[in-house]
């Protein structure tokens, strides 16, 4: 077994220590390695996603850590092909949370979501893809001629 040293803020510590009690863990070390292996499975899980997806990004992050929004809406533009729109909110002096609407290839969607919730000052994360198909399809609305547009469907599970 191999000894690992992480730094964690304190308010995160806190959280960790009422997980901790709820659920009868008898220290710290249990109950990071259960956090990690659920992590990881759910990161193996999550990498199996192939096709077209829609997907919520959720984040909260510091938004007085260094250079985090700037590296943030680079990273963005840089996908602009992915995120669709996103919503700002000020949680308190020192928290924003975003919630970006993404489409496109889930391995792309889930690559740019690992990116974003990996940055330095991002405090949580989670990604909720949805699969979908690309269907163009040629309809009229009441009163309008018929045109041609792109509707997504939801794809079945299994």
């Amino acid at each position: 077994m191999q000894r690992v040293t992480i730094t964690l803020d304190d308010e995160f510590v806190d959280e960790l220590d009422r997980m901790m009690a709820q659920r009868g863990y008898q220290n710290r070390s249990e109950a990071i390695r259960d956090l990690a292996r659920s992590g990881m499975r759910q990161a193996t899980e999550a990498t199996g996603e192939t096709g077209t997806c829609v997907a919520a990004l959720v984040y909260v992050y510091d938004h007085e850590a260094r250079e985090l929004a700037k590296r943030l809406t680079h990273t963005f533009h840089d996908h602009h092909d992915l995120a669709l729109s996103a919503m700002h909110v000020h949680l308190d002096h020192g928290s924003c949370m975003e919630i970006t609407v993404l489409k496109g290839d889930a391995k792309q969607v889930r690559h740019l979501a690992d990116h974003v919730i990996a940055e330095r000052g991002v405090r949580h994360g989670r990604l909720v893809m949805v699969p979908v198909e690309e269907e163009a399809e040629k309809h009229a609305h009441p009163g309008e001629p018929s045109h041609k547009h792109t509707h997504l469907h939801v794809r079945k599970a299994g």
